[in-house]
């Protein structure tokens, strides 16, 4: 907006005279943005109105029109302490019994107390040899059909073979506080239940020292299973041992080699960089750097010393320059460490790949095709480990009585049994699916309960009068709002006008506007007229015509219902409704007698009223959008074609304004070239 210095010679208020000069047009504007903000509110009105249309036809009649979606069956248990019945929707109307023979359980395992021998506390960081147990001794976890044998290394700990027990299946964890050890199964059920037991005389003895001993039914039956192995099935054992085992180590040595190369070649990047950017003077390679490391690392902590000294007469150049060599040095050092890292990842990856190697046998000749074959050493190990398996469960199996020992306290899974009409059910939990019933056991007993199916016709009830309800508010506003108050010598506030009332002044104004906003829409009208039409039509049912009234659902009349409140239904009897509740309630009534009848009712009736309602949301070119009762499109066009108006009515308030600034701007200038003859000429004369 250009910046006018008026009135400069004439004295005259320019700014306020044009003000008036252009009024009429301003008024022009202000009408057109007026227009464009009643569009406005009105396509918000439609918006709001539009969502709670679409809400009652696509949810709640979407679902209504089915039968099925009433079809709700319960089932009432006398005493719901001993089970709990979910009824599915195809269940049958029956009436059965039920007894809980038995829960099911998880198989538990709570370890006794374990100490050390030479005396002093057991955390989960305890190494198992610092319990006396010996290294290489190995226990057996079995869970289902999966076998794990945890062989107890040198640097084995309480956390680390918490950790080997939940790989092998099953739940672990070390009680610190108690010295504990507890164990579970992963499922309940006597076919999820696990055992651990032990694989030689060291495992034995680990399992005592662990106070996880225990010759349960499910160790035994492991046992009992080695014991009676036949030379022949050992060595079938042995030998697909060794298969397993040996793939395993080709399967690790193919990956350690791919991780070396890459670990080889981070070495050698690592080591060029290094060289490339940290060499100092007598120093040729990072071997040289990796020699002077310590002398390296007194530099630093004597520039660090330096540089906290206080009391240095240091400048502030000197300061920067050693803060800058502190910086380089740390560098070094830091990229020193890196390497020394990379390598010793490196050497502990070749040191495992000649680990697996001592077990395979490789033709050197020929590196890209090695051929690998059972070693000697690798077999001779698993037959001893076998040999010892076998040895040790015959032992056990074969013992007159169990030796003394540490051992936990055992819970054995089991499976949950109920009986339903006679029949017996076994599961590994506690909840069967039965003809359509789900069933949860809570409590054993050796009480027969009854189970009775039934139509859930309260829930019948409840989802119609849900429906009323939500048809009512919105059936409701509609009238409010097609009947509202005309409010035409109201119009939206200008900017000037809004400066000289309060906010809650405003507010309210605004608020008397978008309240009749939708007064006498034809969209509205539209809509509303069909929703009522189809409400009072009849629907067929077995061959017969049937209305809202024949279930005792009505409107209170013209002049007993509220304004506004006269298309609204009420169920009589209904307690939560004053209006009608001392009335007799004929559709719960009509629910019991014949739910059928009911439901073919409703669900025909909802589909007529969804079919009328996709219709009205049709999509029409140019004027609706699909799923919209109202022509959004149309309004959207509306709405944007006033943005063109204003623009046009406010580029002639623009010219007009300008056309007055230039001819008073002429005034002036004929004004000031009057005063300077005058003055020239009243200079001459008070010369003479």
């Amino acid at each position: 907006m250009p910046i006018r210095i008026t009135g400069m010679n004439s004295g005259l208020d320019t700014e306020s005279i044009i003000s008036e000069l252009v009024k009429a047009q301003k008024t022009k504007v202000d009408a057109v943005k007026k227009k464009q903000t009643i569009a406005g509110w009105k396509q918000d009105a439609w918006k709001e109105l539009n969502t709670k249309i679409y809400k009652l036809f696509q949810n709640t009649l979407g679902s209504m029109r089915f039968s099925t979606d009433y079809s709700k069956k319960i089932t009432d248990v006398s005493d719901s302490s001993i089970a709990s019945v979910i009824s599915s929707d195809d269940a049958m109307n029956a009436t059965q019994k039920l007894q809980v023979v038995s829960l099911a359980n998880s198989g538990y395992m709570t370890g006794a107390e374990i100490s050390k021998s030479g005396g002093g506390d057991v955390t989960k960081d305890t190494k198992l040899t610092d319990l006396g147990i010996k290294a290489g001794s190995t226990i057996t976890v079995s869970t289902g059909d999966k076998t794990t044998d945890i062989r107890i290394t040198e640097n084995t700990t309480m956390q680390s073979l918490v950790g080997e027990l939940k790989n092998a299946g099953v739940e672990a964890n070390f009680d610190e506080k108690n010295k504990r050890l507890h164990i579970a199964a992963a499922k309940s059920g006597a076919k999820n239940d696990f055992a651990i037991t032990a694989s030689d005389a060291d495992g034995t003895d680990a399992l005592n020292k662990l106070g996880i001993l225990s010759y349960d039914a499910k160790a035994m039956e492991a046992y009992k299973k080695y014991a009676g192995m036949t030379a022949v099935q050992i060595q079938e054992a042995v030998d697909k041992d060794v298969a397993n085992r040996l793939q395993s180590y080709i399967s690790q040595r193919e990956s350690l080699l791919k991780t070396q190369e890459t670990q080889t070649k981070a070495l050698a990047d690592s080591k060029d960089a290094f060289e490339k950017k940290y060499l100092d003077a007598g120093e040729t390679s990072i071997e040289d750097a990796l020699a002077n490391k310590e002398a390296l690392k007194q530099n630093i902590d004597k520039l660090k010393e330096e540089l906290k000294d206080t009391s240095s007469s240091l400048t502030e150049e000197e300061k920067k320059a050693k803060q800058e060599e502190l910086k380089k040095l740390e560098g070094k050092m830091s990229a020193l460490e890196n390497y020394e890292n990379q390598k010793k990842a490196l050497d502990a990856t070749k040191q495992s790949v000649s680990d697996v190697e001592s077990y395979l046998s490789i033709d050197k000749t020929d590196l890209d095709n090695v051929v690998i074959t059972a070693g000697t050493k690798l077999t001779d190990e698993v037959k001893r480990a076998w040999d010892n398996k076998v040895l040790e469960a015959q032992k056990i199996v074969n013992a007159s009585s169990k030796p003394t020992g540490n051992f936990a306290n055992r819970t054995e899974g089991k499976d949950a049994q109920i009986v339903l009409n006679g029949v017996t059910y076994t599961g590994d939990s506690n909840t069967f699916e039965v003809n359509g019933l789900t069933i949860t056991a809570l409590q054993e007993s050796s009480k027969e309960i009854t189970l009775t199916t039934r139509q859930d016709t309260e829930g019948v009830y409840n989802k119609i009068k849900s429906f009323l309800k939500e048809y009512n508010a919105l059936i409701n506003e509609m009238d409010k709002l097609y009947n509202a108050e005309s409010t035409k010598e109201y119009e939206p506030l200008t900017d000037e006008e809004k400066k000289e009332l309060s906010d809650s002044e405003v507010e309210k104004w605004e608020d008397k506007i978008k309240g009749s906003i939708l007064r006498r829409d034809s969209n509205l009208s539209t809509i509303s007229n069909a929703m009522k039409t189809i409400m009072l039509q009849g629907v067929t049912v077995n061959g017969k015509q049937m209305y809202l009234s024949d279930f005792g659902i009505e409107t209170l009349g013209y002049f007993g219902a509220a304004e506004n409140e006269r298309n609204a239904y009420h169920i009589n009897g209904d307690e939560d409704d004053a209006s009608v509740a001392s009335k007799t309630n004929d559709l719960k009534a009509a629910i019991a007698a014949d739910p059928d009848a009911v439901i073919g009712f409703f669900s025909q009736l909802s589909q007529n009223l969804y079919s009328e309602l996709s219709k009205q949301s049709s999509s029409v070119e140019g004027v609706r959008s699909f799923g919209s009762f109202y022509d959004d499109k149309r309004m959207e066009d509306d709405y944007n074609s006033y943005k063109t108006k204003i623009k046009q009515q406010e580029d002639k308030l623009t010219a007009l304004e300008e056309k007055w600034y230039n001819k008073f701007a002429a005034m002036e200038t004929a004004l000031a070239k009057l005063q300077s003859n005058q003055s020239a000429v009243s200079s001459l004369l008070g010369g003479m």
